[in-house]
């Protein structure tokens, strides 16, 4: 019986930030909303815009532009939330990310991705897993685990990300 060596496929859904265009992997994003309404929270660091309520639970939502040290998101109608399942050490966290609008998924073959950009010791790529050329332009493709430090993780982790942290159900009385 002949066997044949089966290249790996990743799905990967694009998102733009600005008028680039990223990509993180499916498996860490478990839905996309439509923008609601973020409830501010003082105190916090400035990427984080404040928090949601989804199903019950305690969402932060981070604006990813800020985060990689651009302008705050414009809300538009294609803003849009990523809910992100971010794995750290031991702690699996769950966040919002808003993003100026989602693109489509690509099925890409690992072969087709290429090694991030070397950018020199003083600044920290790691979050880049790879990059795809896709017509005239790039797609960044972002370790969603490696975006945060492991300080920004406790941060949101201590003050509201906890499976057990929910919204209090309103009373009907």
């Amino acid at each position: 019986m002949k066997t044949e060596k089966l290249a790996k496929t990743n799905s990967y859904l694009t998102f733009k930030i600005g008028e680039e265009l990223f990509g993180a992997n499916v498996s860490k994003i478990l839905s996309i909303l439509e923008l609601t309404k973020i409830t501010r929270i003082p105190r916090t660091p400035d990427f984080i815009r404040g928090v949601i309520n989804l199903r019950g639970a305690v969402l932060p939502i981070i604006d990813i532009r800020l985060k990689f040290g651009l302008t705050q998101t414009e809300f538009t109608s294609n803003t849009c939330i990523l809910v992100l399942e971010i794995d750290m050490d031991s702690v699996t966290v769950k966040i919002g990310a808003l993003v100026d609008s989602v693109q489509e998924v690509l099925e890409l073959e690992e072969s087709d991705i290429l090694p991030p950009p070397n950018i020199g010791t003083k600044y920290k790529s790691d979050f880049i897993e790879g990059m795809f050329k896709l017509e005239n332009s790039f797609v960044v493709l972002l370790n969603m685990n490696l975006i945060f430090s492991e300080d920004e993780i406790t941060v949101m982790s201590a003050n509201f990300i906890a499976e057990e942290n929910s919204v209090p159900e309103q009373s009907t009385q």
